[in-house]
């Protein structure tokens, strides 16, 4: 079956920790302190860039490294995540409130607390980092599979796979496929590249450095942002959803007046289809950088499934809105004020030290508290529709229920493009005559009434290889196949060895054994004389209940005497027409009559025939 398959993200883990107590090391040298905006100076520890800024209330300091999800391939995805696991399980636990957690291009370790324990919360991340408790590697696999298996999804979740396929920023809708077969090796090596001095960043809430802390971490390459992939070949584009809501992204270029854009979307949405319309309960507007350049908005409106034909309409009509630069001044005060307050917190400086640190990982320039607000005091009606438009220009929507065609959106690629077709050996499915499987020396296809998928070895993102002999290929756009012996005609294991030794090594990735009842097997025919009877199944093939059975033979019995009502109505008709037509003075008006009444009885019948043929 081909898909797009959406699955977790990696998302913040907390652990409970416990004081541990550094070798004793010379407090670390620390450079001179200049001061890129007012409140906020910087300086160096152990050659981290490290930024400073009073707060009230016990220290919280947060070491940041530019590494995330996006840097993995599909094969390796939840390497970062385990390192994390693995840095912080030495620290037990403990009262300090401390944390972890892997985002899509940066990794953090933070904690809260008296400067002392902050100390000895970096300096053990620091040295766990250096050597990872490998030993825990096992334990760790099983960790992050139940958390994968207990995490619940945002309703955006399935948009990063269909904007960028399986790779790069993509990956935060995949399965952490890493965490099944990574070596101890290959984890120790992302460490030891990835986890270093030169990229990372520091900031405490402190205006000097606590005395006595230390970041022993090893010199390493600054990383640049991810690659930029599309899977989408037009924008704006649309994709299903399941009932629920809808939403919606699109890239943006990083600007004041795109972030006021985001909160002046989200009010409007709310206004018109809370307020005014009542069909949605919660919306939202939210804009998130995503490397020194671009910026994602992302709008969401709730619907039940009775309204939301309601809620995509109102919802493109809000987009239309702004995009045409109907916005009310008042709109763009309401939201400028907002932004405004967040100057007004005495610790507002302190506040400001996470997003500062990320600029200054991907090398976008900071501004001071001053020139932000001169920035948002600039923004204008006009530059709103400007993003606006920007905004439309790159959306991916989803929608539950019907497309969104209609509003000239394009729906994202469904099937693989033309020039993708291969030829080699076909295999049959066992379940649908019209479904075939192609093995070629270029990649696998599945052909299906509707088009065909395919997967080229040299594009291949990860191949999930299956003890039992089943493969999961799936493509750098998103596109997957799963390649069952079970499910289709003559897939021998000369087959899949065919496939096994033109899928690149480092795609390969090695599951663990599957349950019997986990294989895929073809749907079983009921036996009649050693052949199949055209689908048809028996109670136990079809796995009916009790009560689907007593509908299915009322169904049944209301299909046979229908039809044997509806053949006798026609018959009267028929003999009133005759009867009517052959006298001399004819009824015409009867027999009109007669064969309208008999419309109705035929019309039911067809559609009570139609739902038994969708049963069977």
């Amino acid at each position: 079956m081909s898909q797009h398959t959406p699955a977790a993200a990696p998302v913040t883990t907390v652990t409970p920790a416990a004081p541990v107590t550094p070798a004793a090391a010379p407090a670390a040298p620390v450079t001179p302190v200049e001061t890129p905006a007012a409140g906020i100076r910087r300086t160096e520890v152990d050659g981290v860039r490290t930024l400073l800024a009073a707060g009230s209330g016990p220290i919280t300091a947060g070491l940041v490294f530019r590494v995330g999800a996006a840097d993995e391939t599909y094969a390796t995805s939840g390497i970062t995540h385990l390192v994390e696991h693995l840095a912080l399980f030495r620290h037990g636990v403990s009262d300090l409130h401390y944390n972890g957690a892997t985002a899509t291009t940066y990794t953090i370790f933070h904690a809260t607390g008296t400067a002392d324990e902050v100390v000895t919360y970096l300096g053990g991340v620091c040295d766990a980092l250096r050597d990872l408790p490998l030993e825990r590697l096992e334990t760790e696999r099983e960790i992050l599979r139940t958390e994968a298996a207990g995490r619940s999804y945002g309703p955006n979740h399935q948009l990063p796979l269909w904007r960028y396929g399986a790779q790069g920023y993509g990956l935060v809708s995949y399965t952490e496929l890493g965490a099944w077969h990574l070596t101890a090796d290959a984890v120790r090596e992302w460490a030891a590249t990835r986890f270093t001095r030169e990229n990372a960043v520091l900031w405490i809430t402190s205006d000097t450095v606590p005395e006595g802390l230390r970041l022993d971490l090893p010199s390493g390459p600054r990383h640049p942002m991810p690659r930029v992939t599309s899977a989408l070949p037009v924008t704006p584009a649309y994709i299903g959803g399941d009932d629920g809501g809808v939403v919606m992204d699109g890239i943006v270029r990083r600007s004041t007046a795109a972030s006021l854009f985001a909160e002046v979307l989200g009010r409007a949405l709310y206004a018109d289809l809370r307020q005014k319309g009542g069909y949605s309960y919660a919306t939202a507007g939210h804009y998130s950088p995503r490397d020194a350049d671009f910026a994602t908005i992302t709008a969401f409106a709730d619907a039940l499934p009775q309204k939301q034909d309601a809620v995509v309409g109102g919802f493109v009509d809000v987009l239309a809105r702004l995009r045409a630069g109907r916005i009310a001044q008042a709109e763009l005060d309401a939201a400028r004020n907002k932004a405004l307050k967040q100057f007004d917190h005495p610790d507002a400086y302190a506040g400001s030290l996470p997003s500062y640190a990320l600029n200054l990982l991907v090398d976008h320039p900071n501004a001071t508290h001053a020139e932000h607000r001169a920035e948002l005091a600039a923004v204008t009606v006009d530059d709103l529709r400007d993003v606006a438009r920007e905004l439309h220009s790159t959306a991916l929507l989803q929608v539950p229920g019907r497309g969104a065609d209609w509003a000239g959106f394009t729906e994202a690629p469904q099937y693989s493009a033309e020039d993708d077709r291969l030829t080699g050996t076909r295999h049959r499915s066992h379940d649908d005559k019209d479904t075939t499987l192609t093995v070629a020396a270029e990649g696998i296809a599945l052909s299906t009434p509707g088009g065909v998928i395919a997967v080229r070895y040299d594009a291949c993102a990860a191949m999930v290889a299956y003890p039992d002999g089943g493969r999961r290929l799936t493509g750098h756009d998103g596109f997957q196949i799963a390649a069952e012996p079970t499910l289709y005609a003559d897939l021998t294991p000369d087959g899949i060895a065919t496939i096994d030794a033109a899928v690149p090594t480092s795609a390969v990735v090695r599951a663990p054994e599957r349950a019997p009842e986990r294989i895929p097997q073809p749907r079983p025919a009921a036996d009649n004389g050693g052949k199949e009877r055209g689908g048809a199944r028996n109670w136990n093939d079809r796995g009916w209940t009790p009560r689907q059975k007593a509908a299915y033979l009322a169904l049944l019995l209301g299909l046979s005497l229908s039809g044997a009502a509806v053949a006798g109505w026609v018959i009267l008709a028929g003999i009133v027409t005759v009867t009517e037509l052959g006298g001399t003075d004819a009824n015409y008006v009867a027999v009109v009559r007669m064969w309208v009444l008999t419309v109705v009885p035929v019309l039911l019948f067809r559609k009570l025939n139609r739902r038994m043929k969708k049963l069977k």
